[in-house]
This record gives C-alpha cells, structure tokens and sequence, in this order.
C-alpha cells in the first residue's frame, strides 16, 4: 500500500465535509443525533406490531452522491425499528441493539417521499427482531430493508 493512500485515507476520515471546525461540531446540543435524523418523520399507520411512517428526504441526510445516507438510513432502521416494538402488548421497553443490517437496494434523493414500515417478526421475554423496509413513496420501489435485533433488559427478580 502506497503512503498516498494512507495519507488519502487519513484526510477523508478527519475532514470536516461542512468546513465545520472541531469547536463548532462540540457545541452542538446534546442528544442532537436523533432529532436531526428524526425531524420531518410522520406516522402514517399504527397497530400492534406494525409502524408505517413517512418522510420527504431533507438535504441534511444526504451523502457526497447526494442520495440518502446510509448512516441515516441505518438510524432510521433503529428509532423506527425500536418504535414497533413498543406497539406490542406488555412491553415496558426498547431494549439495547444486539444486531443491526442494513440492504441497500436504491437511492433515494432530496425531495423523495420515502414509506418506511417496520413490522415486529418477534417479541419475546428477552429478544425482540423487527424489520423496517424503505420504499419510494410514488414508485413503491424498495430502497433499503433492514433487520434490528435488541436485547430487551429483564427485569430482576432481587
């Protein structure tokens, strides 16, 4: 492997795309991450075991291919994946993530209006598996379909 390489990759991961400086990003707000991913999101549908949301992609999610980011997409799959497993009957929390996968099957680029419904495969005492799957709204071609796996804490009986 060539220095040039090594040197390319260093720059890429500590860069700043935004020109944004290191004190700028540490005064940010605390817990900033998930209303920045989260605002613009609609529940379009509710029951036990299925969430149907929706959401115009905002420039704020976009990758260097101005599409929706991965990062993003793989959020998503967390808040609205833990989301459903809070519509199941006797559940008192989210849990911690064991597993999380995401596909990534299409783009989808600023102004799309994305579905993404995630469904509840299991819930049990201690493990709870849901699927969350990203559709282009007008086209209802797939964008994305993830697996969320979360350990749900059991309660001590001390």
């Amino acid at each position: 492997m060539s220095k040039m390489n090594l040197e390319s990759a260093k720059y890429y991961l500590e860069k700043t795309s935004s020109g944004a400086s290191t004190e700028d990003i540490d005064s940010m707000p605390f817990k900033f991450f998930e209303p920045m991913i989260m605002s613009g999101l609609k529940v379009d549908h509710i029951e036990p075991g299925r969430v149907l949301c929706s959401m115009i992609v905002p420039q704020r999610l976009l990758n260097v291919a101005n599409s929706l980011h991965g990062g993003a997409t793989a959020a998503l799959v967390d808040v609205v994946g833990s989301a459903v497993i809070m519509t199941v009957d006797g559940v008192t929390t989210t849990g911690v993530s064991v597993e999380i996968n995401v596909s990534y099957l299409d783009a989808a680029f600023a102004g799309d209006e994305i579905e993404i419904e995630a469904k509840a495969l299991r819930v049990g005492k201690a493990v709870a598996v849901v699927t969350v799957e990203f559709r282009n709204k007008k086209t209802g071609k797939i964008i994305a379909q993830g697996r969320h796996t979360k350990y749900l804490a059991v309660s001590s009986k001390l």
